[in-house]
């Protein structure tokens, strides 16, 4: 197994409604200076912040499945399937856009958020009907056990089901704690550090430290266990799995 890890200075950055919200973007769009590209069909990652109200105005998609997870505050959404709806703390917003939808997104408090795209074969995905999901947190299952406490966002039971193949959890790690995951083969493991610093250990081999804001990835060739240890202080991050590779032609995303 490999292991990258990705420093803010290397991530992308983006922001809307004159700097109202501001984004770091492990994965971004391409011209943004993301070191990361894509993860398989993992096509964007952008975790945004907000201190006062902002909005975004309407604006298409086609084809991606995109989450929106709400880590603080409560995010605003309208959309031109005459969806209207507020995601309170701890829920989502999926956006299966098929053949196409427009949305706006709006914050009217302090707010923290990911938005996240998956991408399914598009040339099958545009020839669907749109569709709009909305999950509160209370809805997901969570285990709190030893020091981890897991959300499991998407995969095994979650209700939230997209068509790519991928999983994600929200991890809390006591300080001084570990928790192990177990990475098949051909998968790549990806997470942000949202709260707090860790190490990544694989196997037998030695300790990978990463601080707050860092993106690791790590890709399996073969499979085998990976322990992520909170240091210092309690640790928070963001897991997403999905195939290092898939059987369908990707979109070609530029440079």
């Amino acid at each position: 197994m490999e292991v990258q890890i990705i420093k803010p200075p290397d991530q992308a950055i983006g922001q809307f409604d004159g700097g109202k919200i501001i984004e770091q973007k492990p994965i971004g769009f391409s011209g943004e200076g993301s070191l990361i590209n894509r993860l398989g069909p993992l096509f964007y990652w952008a975790w945004g912040h907000s201190q006062e109200p902002a909005e975004i105005g309407l604006h298409p998609h086609q084809g991606f499945e995109i989450i929106t997870y709400v880590i603080k505050g409560k995010g605003y959404h309208r959309d031109t399937l005459g969806t209207v709806s507020v995601v309170e703390e701890g829920g989502t917003q999926l956006m299966q856009t098929g053949s196409g939808v427009y949305h706006a997104e709006a914050l009217k408090e302090p707010s923290e958020m990911f938005q996240i795209w998956f991408e399914p074969h598009l040339s099958q995905a545009i020839k669907r009907t749109p569709t709009y999901s909305q999950y509160a947190s209370s809805e997901f299952s969570v285990t709190d056990k030893d020091g981890v406490k897991i959300k499991t966002l998407l995969g095994n039971n979650s209700p939230m089901k997209i068509v790519t193949d991928a999983a994600m959890w929200d991890i809390s790690i006591l300080n001084g704690t570990v928790y192990t995951h177990s990475l098949a083969p051909n998968r790549t493991l990806s997470g942000l550090a949202i709260r707090g610093d860790g190490s990544l250990t694989l196997d037998t081999n030695q300790p990978n430290l990463f601080r707050h804001k860092d993106f690791v990835i790590v890709q399996s060739g073969i499979g085998g266990e990976i322990a992520i240890q909170a240091l210092e202080k309690d640790l928070r991050i963001f897991l997403i799995e999905v195939p290092t590779e898939v059987e369908y032609p990707l979109y070609r995303k530029p440079r």
